[in-house]
């Protein structure tokens, strides 16, 4: 009863902290790890587990774990601007931007983690896993400047600002997932788990009303500054593990798409009337123990953002324009064909190096890369996601407090990565989108 009232306790308190935090990213909006412990090898350990949130990438590995639970927080810091180049042409049916750059605001994301294992017999365990997802986060000043400001027919006052002349810009999305999971071994060396998923997940755009009035959207009171609007859905993670050669471990996981409830409140935006699934992933691991203190991982991750037409779909003036001379909603902003980010589908590669080298101190280093989710012809909507980092340098420790407790620090840095490609509104300007990265972990575990 005491543990249960312990279980209890932490993940309320965490719950209730994943309610306010924003965003946290690495591979397009999708973190590549989600313990401290994880983070340090740059998200890899699908084929060896280190702690209670390893259930949160390979369920398989809980039963490996023991009795224990992680407590955890990152601090987030993702550092996105975009730069406008080249004249507006001020031609009919265009919408330029205003020349110059500009930074988004809010640079600074709290996110707790929480995960738990207990074992139920000598063959299986069972456990669960709280922890966020995010990155679609943006903040524009309501003073960036305007290129249609006082132009004739178009209905914008002179000294109206923003990014797409509407006032402050930008989207916020968050997602909350809770993980049970049930993992069993097979034998001495493999094991198989899985995991249920629950997600929430809210929303919230401003300054695009714009495109409301220029009858880009099926639906232009369901477009922007509606507050954030809540969805919710269910999917399902699968993993086995295994030591296939001595020393040698091999991990797999798959997580299917979640399926989500639609924002309502912005049907007139997302494709397919404000739906905005969770895309499936899978991930393949190696993890070879080089000695008794040394670890070697290596990663490969899969995420399929075709899965959702709001992520995946591209944006395309010449649909768009078809869709509002010919009132074809299915074309338009929130239609069933309507555009969308148009992220790809991406690969990350994880490369993670552990060294104990004490009872007390265990280090980490890594490094991964990513494809490019974003295309040079899409960037104009992603100024609200740019989510253009590829690579990321990490480093990390644990450092044991007692025989049953310790201390995780991880440190993540990705440089600055960007795209750059035309205005689609506007081809005789150029828009550059950029971002880099920093982001500071810490938790505590305890064995019971």
């Amino acid at each position: 009863m005491r543990k249960l009232s312990h279980l209890l306790a932490a993940s309320g308190a965490c719950f209730a902290l994943l309610a306010g935090t924003g965003a946290q990213a690495t591979t397009g909006y999708f973190a590549n790890g989600y313990s401290t412990i994880h983070k340090g090898l740059a998200g890899a350990g699908v084929a060896k587990p280190q702690d209670s949130l390893a259930q949160a990438m390979n369920p398989a590995g809980l039963v490996n774990i023991g009795n224990q639970w992680d407590l955890g927080a990152a601090l987030f810091s993702p550092r996105r601007k975009y730069t406008v180049s080249g004249n507006p042409s001020f031609q009919p049916g265009t919408f330029p931007l205003g020349q110059g750059k500009e930074e988004s605001d809010s640079k600074y994301f709290l996110l707790p983690s929480f995960g738990y294992a207990s074992k139920i017999d000598e063959k299986s365990s069972w456990g669960v896993a709280i922890y966020g997802n995010g990155g679609m986060n943006t903040d524009y000043s309501s003073n960036a400047s305007c290129a249609l400001a006082g132009a004739p027919g178009t209905g914008i006052p002179p000294g109206q600002g923003g990014t797409f002349c509407d006032g402050k810009t930008g989207v916020d999305l968050a997602q909350v997932f809770i993980s049970p999971t049930y993992s069993r071994r097979v034998n001495e060396k493999f094991s198989w788990g899985v995991t249920p998923i629950v997600a929430m997940q809210w929303f919230e755009a401003k300054g695009l009303g714009r495109f409301g009035q220029f009858g880009f959207s099926s639906n232009p009171d369901k477009l922007t500054n509606n507050g954030h609007d809540f969805s919710y859905g269910m999917g399902l993670r699968l993993g086995l593990q295994g030591e296939v050669a001595d020393g040698l471990h091999l991990g797999l996981a798959y997580q299917s798409k979640i399926w989500m409830t639609k924002f309502d409140d912005y049907k007139g935006l997302y494709a397919n009337q404000g739906s905005f699934d969770i895309p499936s992933t899978l991930s393949l691991g190696l993890a070879w123990d080089v000695d008794d203190s040394k670890t070697l991982f290596f990663d490969w991750q899969r995420i399929w953002y075709s899965d959702e037409d709001a992520i995946h779909n591209k944006l395309s003036t010449s649909s768009l324009l078809q869709g509002a001379m010919t009132g074809d909603r299915d074309l338009l902003l929130g239609g069933n064909n309507g555009p969308g980010f148009g992220w790809q589908d991406i690969n990350v590669y994880k490369l993670g190096f552990q060294w104990q080298s004490s009872p007390r101190w265990t280090w980490r280093a890594g490094y991964s890369y990513n494809d490019q989710p974003i295309p040079k012809s899409q960037v104009l909507f992603n100024i609200l996601a740019p989510g253009v980092v590829k690579q990321h340098f990490t480093f990390g420790f644990t450092r044991a407090l007692s025989d049953d407790s310790g201390i995780d620090f991880s440190f993540m840095y990705a440089p600055s990565e960007s795209v750059k490609g035309p205005n689609a509104f506007d081809p005789a300007q150029n828009v550059e989108i950029e971002m880099k990265q920093y982001e500071f972990s810490l938790n505590y575990s305890k064995r019971f």
